[in-house]
């Protein structure tokens, strides 16, 4: 196409015209009829017309414009989700929702075929991956079942841009249920994919399937919580708690059960009840307890038995682990007032997870103070190490400190601990424990309970306490790893705020820590086959408060460890999980450490830590540093089933041992737990491109308009020749001019 364009200077034709007639009114004076002949004349008319010609065209500046027009490349994406929740029969017509996205694209077959004959079309199916199909005369080559195990909308839009960069997009068709399923990293949100297609100028069309209720009517029946203690100490009872949620099953009696495992990888039914809920949806709360009778780490699983018809049963169980402990201390408390040091020295013992502490308020003037089961608990075998506080004797009957006195010789610890009604100002004097307590009571001694408090009978503080020569040597009161070390440690322990007045120890009594000028405070001796220990303090509270929590800690433990005979016991590895459960593809982390004999962390130890994998296969792990532990996380946690973390401690070159912990990525099926279909985020997502939401009847009539909406699919290049700016013009106006010259020359007018 041809094209001729005027372009005058200052866009002005009337300044061409006027300068052009000006021009033209100088032929007038031109030579004169008396020098020149007619034909003279003549020619020099007709060069100064020529130049004027030229000159009046310059300043038109005309050009010649060719246009021609060329149809650019382009290509209609078409995106199928073929994960497994299109399965879900509830599409139109009780179709499954890929049987209705199959049935779609056939019905447009024709019309996808005539566009591929213009334009590209490029086919691909989706799950959590992208795979190219062919669509060969219009027909996608799709699966016949949907298997994908994710739904990754986000990403597989990503993949298609990449796959297809470089081109010019029609659009992307996509036809899924717009619920995206997907795990890191390919759960990249929809709409930020959505965000990059509108940033392109590419439209997206979605097309809708599935009702957005999903399995919601569906029957079903699913373990929604585990509620179980990590650990419990054997022979101890352990709840088992929980909820189940029961769709489209009510007034049916549903078996739910527990299963521990007694022996690797078989679970056995430890207990089991039947539930029955009396509408659907509704979440039904069960309990159940069970005494494990070895210790071990055991897997536990609570599980509601699959009924008939649940199109999902891998959320009818759930499962966890237990540390089932042996050699766990227990330790019966008895506390008269509410003293701080009680406070303290529990929360000490209860950070040891191998020391398991009752705690009984026990007021003598308050007989409704007394649990109804106290007598049992100094029943010989009942506990390992019993403290009394401040509890005058008088809240105990004879039976029950005479049981206490057979179990102290039959192994048991016992500690008594000062205060204004222990040792003799509390009776005890007078009762079977008189000859067991290590320290002389005298009936003297006897402070009533209404009575004022003796100032004969205590030392005024301050206090300070400090190892006696052979104190210095005995397992409770080295606190430190050198003995000068140790020295310099208790040295600094802050004041005690007064004690007991001890006097007349018994026989082979030993004197373990002293005041200044020789006043006893912690007095040791063997009774039976247990052992005993008086200490005329209650303020070691005060050690804690001023900065030294560390030796607060391992004095009260490895007092405990002593008197139940413990404190030989090796040092022990340990793996701490953050959880025992986790989601596919979530990150297990976990901390290991190792405590020497004495219960203190070894914060120099060197570890090796792998995880053994379901398959039996093994990953080193790598640790950091975290204060007096180290720490570490596990990521390829894909496949479901039981993991372990396996740790090798060793300090200074020499072997600690070892400690393993388990923990399962439980089985989850994310495409059909909860099949909903999403048309909100199909039509938001299509929005932000400028695309629209479509109604899958709606394919052919969308194709048929992608394919005649070409215009801006037309490029149009024109090419311009211009005539009076080149060397040919110029010449031949210098041409004219100087012909016209010569001509003048020659015939003598100049």
């Amino acid at each position: 196409m041809f094209r001729l364009t005027f372009y005058p200077v200052f866009d002005s034709y009337l300044l061409v015209a006027t300068v052009a007639l000006l021009l033209a009114g100088l032929l007038w004076f031109g030579p004169s009829r008396a020098r020149t002949t007619r034909r003279q004349r003549a020619m020099l008319v007709l060069l100064r017309l020529g130049v004027i010609v030229l000159v009046a065209l310059a300043m038109l500046r005309p050009t010649l414009i060719y246009t021609r027009t060329t149809k650019q490349a382009a290509t209609l994406v078409v995106l199928a989700d073929q994960s497994r929740s299109m399965a879900v029969p509830d599409a139109v017509g009780e179709k499954t929702r890929w049987r209705a996205l199959r049935d779609t694209l056939d019905g447009a077959a024709g019309e996808l075929r005539d566009l591929a004959r213009d334009f590209e079309l490029k086919a691909y199916a989706f799950d959590d991956d992208v795979h190219e199909v062919n669509a060969d005369a219009g027909r996608l080559d799709l699966p016949d079942s949907p298997e994908g195990v994710q739904t990754a909308i986000g990403a597989a839009l990503e993949d298609v841009l990449r796959r297809e960069a470089g081109k010019r997009l029609l659009g992307v068709i996509l036809l899924s249920d717009g619920a995206q399923r997907a795990y890191a990293p390919r759960d990249l949100a929809p709409h930020a994919a959505a965000v990059r297609l509108k940033h392109l100028g590419y439209p997206l069309y979605t097309f809708p399937f599935g009702q957005s209720r999903g399995l919601g009517d569906a029957r079903d029946v699913a373990v929604k919580d585990l509620i179980v203690n990590a650990s419990v100490f054997v022979k101890n009872e352990l709840g088992v708690g929980g909820r189940i949620r029961v769709d489209g099953y009510a007034d049916v009696d549903i078996p739910v059960r527990v299963l521990f495992e007694t022996s690797p990888g078989k679970m056995e039914v430890v207990v089991q009840r039947n539930l029955k809920a009396g509408s659907d949806g509704q979440l039904l709360p069960v309990q159940f307890s069970y005494v494990p009778q070895m210790p071990g780490e055991f897997k536990l699983t609570l599980e509601a038995v699959a009924q008939s018809g649940e199109l999902v049963t891998t959320n009818n169980e759930l499962s966890t682990f237990v540390n089932v402990l042996s050699g766990g201390l227990n330790v019966l408390y008895l506390e008269g007032t509410l003293r701080v040091e009680q406070k303290f020295i529990r929360r000490a013992l209860d950070s040891s997870p191998d020391i398991k502490v009752d705690y009984v308020r026990l007021d003598a003037r308050d007989p409704r103070s007394r649990p109804p089961d106290l007598a049992e608990r100094f029943k010989p075998g009942k506990y390992d190490v019993y403290i009394i506080g401040d509890v005058d004797s008088t809240a105990f009957d004879a039976k029950e400190l005479a049981d206490l006195a057979e179990s102290v010789n039959r192994g048991a610890g016992l500690i008594m601990l000062g205060g204004f009604q222990t040792f003799g100002p509390g009776g005890y004097g007078e009762t079977p424990l008189t000859n067991l307590l290590p320290v002389g009571m005298d009936r003297l001694e006897r402070q009533r309970l209404e009575e004022p408090i003796r100032d004969d009978l205590h030392w005024p503080g301050p206090l300070r306490m400090r190892p006696t020569p052979l104190g210095a040597m005995h397992f409770v009161m080295s606190l430190a790893g050198s003995r000068s070390e140790n020295t310099s440690l208790w040295s600094k322990l802050p004041d005690l705020e007064g004690a007991n007045r001890f006097h007349d120890f018994a026989p082979g009594a030993i004197v373990l820590a002293e005041a200044d000028e020789n006043k006893p405070l912690l007095v040791a001796h063997n009774f039976g086959d247990g052992r005993v220990l008086a200490f005329a303090a209650d303020s070691t509270w005060r050690w804690w408060m001023q900065g030294y929590e560390s030796a607060f800690k391992r004095f009260w433990r490895q007092t405990v460890l002593w008197l139940a005979r413990k404190e030989t016991q090796e040092g022990r590895v340990w793996v701490n999980l953050s959880q025992r459960r986790f989601a596919p593809m979530e990150r297990a982390e976990f901390t290991v450490g190792a405590n020497s004999p004495t219960g203190d962390p070894l914060p120099d130890a060197e570890y090796k830590a792998e995880a053994v994998l379901p398959d039996g296969s093994r990953r080193p792990l790598s640790l950091v540093r975290d204060n007096e532990r180290m720490a570490g996380s596990f990521r390829d946690t894909r496949a479901a089933g039981d993991y372990a973390i396996e740790v090798v401690a060793t300090h200074q070159g020499q072997p600690l041992g070892n400690a393993r912990a388990r923990f399962l990525v439980f089985r989850q099926d994310l495409e059909l737990d909860n099949a909903s279909a999403d048309s909100a985020t199909m039509e938001s997502i299509a929005q932000i491109t400028g695309g629209e939401s479509l109604a899958p009847e709606q394919l052919p009539e969308l194709i048929r308009r992608l394919a005649k909406a070409t215009e801006d699919l037309v490029v149009r290049q024109e090419t311009k020749k211009t005539f009076w700016d080149t060397w040919t013009f110029f010449l031949t106006l210098v041409g004219l001019l100087g012909l016209e010259w010569y001509l003048r020359k020659r015939w003598g007018l100049v």
